[in-house]
């Protein structure tokens, strides 16, 4: 784990934040069938879906930490739990409010969705970088 005083190099960093930015978009929109996408915001039978859905950005982790660090291979168990915990809070949040689409309630709340991810991706990056 790195410390606030071990300098990260900039360039491994920046590449493996790339990494999982390209590995976000895989799973959260190029990779997400319907099923995972309906079914993880479901108030009933939502754990096969949401588990499905996060085990593919599990696996771009497990990718990434492969290529860089593969030691750190667990931080894909650390990110396919985070993302579960964020996607259940978004899904649960939606379904107390009900927001549709046109309140721009709706789009705050899938906008912190994607930062609470983002902000994961640079806790791994640090991690990996600094490896």
């Amino acid at each position: 784990m790195p410390s606030f005083d071990t300098p990260v190099p900039v360039g491994a960093f920046a590449l493996i934040l790339v990494a999982f930015a390209v590995k976000q978009l895989g799973a959260d929109f190029l990779l997400q069938s319907s099923w995972m996408a309906q079914g993880k915001e479901r108030a009933s039978a939502w754990l096969a879906p949401l588990c499905a859905h996060t085990s593919l950005h599990g696996l771009g982790t497990l990718l990434i930490a492969l290529m860089v660090a593969p030691a750190l291979w667990w931080l894909a168990l650390a990110d396919f739990a985070i993302h579960s915990v964020i996607d259940r809070g978004k899904a649960l949040v939606g379904q107390r409010t009900h927001f549709p689409t046109t309140d721009a309630r709706f789009w705050w709340l899938i906008g912190v969705d994607q930062f609470l991810h983002q902000v994961t991706h640079i806790g791994l990056a640090l991690v990996l970088a600094a490896a």
